[in-house]
């Protein structure tokens, strides 16, 4: 084997040389690399915690509003239901008042008769007792079967109804009174 000459070994250290050279720049650029993607593996971890914290924060938060809306929504119930009773009760007393307000309207419709009644019966008042009767009429009057006995008003015949009167004979049997 020959030895190389000069040249040749100048060739082969320059080649060396670049060689080495090119090493350490891959190793450099390398390196770098190394760094960026370290550096994009910490700020991505950063970023996941920071949008995991993000979350947890809207998750919380929705929670919260979640359980503020079903707790409202409770007492929007509770007072539905508060305001439907009462306006059962209402109802309920619209009814008993409109029957009321009926039986007044009737009363008053009955009116002029009860007037020229009363009238009647304050004449009656003012004539005094027949001279000359004994106590058997005044008892006739009281025995029970008088004229004016609600079994013999229609029959008789000096007592009439009036159209408003006979439309209104369910009303006859109605009690007046209060209602709890």
């Amino acid at each position: 084997m020959s030895l190389p000459s000069p040249v040749q070994i100048k060739e082969a250290n320059a080649h060396l040389v670049a060689v080495h050279r090119r090493v350490a720049e891959l190793e450099q650029r390398l390196e770098a690399a190394e760094n960026t993607v370290r550096e994009q593996a910490e700020s991505l971890i950063r970023k996941d915690e920071q949008l995991r914290a993000a979350t947890q924060s809207i998750t919380e938060a929705k929670d919260r509003e979640i359980a503020y809306l079903h707790e409202k929504l409770c007492k929007s119930e509770e007072t539905i239901q508060k305001f439907q009773n009462m306006m059962k009760e209402k109802d309920s007393l619209i009814g008993q008042l409109r029957h009321r307000c009926q039986l007044l309207d009737n009363i008053c419709k009955s009116r002029p008769l009860l007037d020229s009644m009363l009238s009647h019966m304050a004449e009656a008042e003012r004539l005094g007792p027949v001279v000359g009767t004994t106590e058997s009429i005044s008892l006739s009057l009281t025995d029970g079967e008088s004229n004016c006995s609600p079994s013999r008003i229609g029959n008789h015949k000096d007592f009439s109804l009036s159209e408003d009167d006979m439309d209104d004979q369910e009303l006859d049997d109605i009690v007046f009174g209060t209602t709890v």
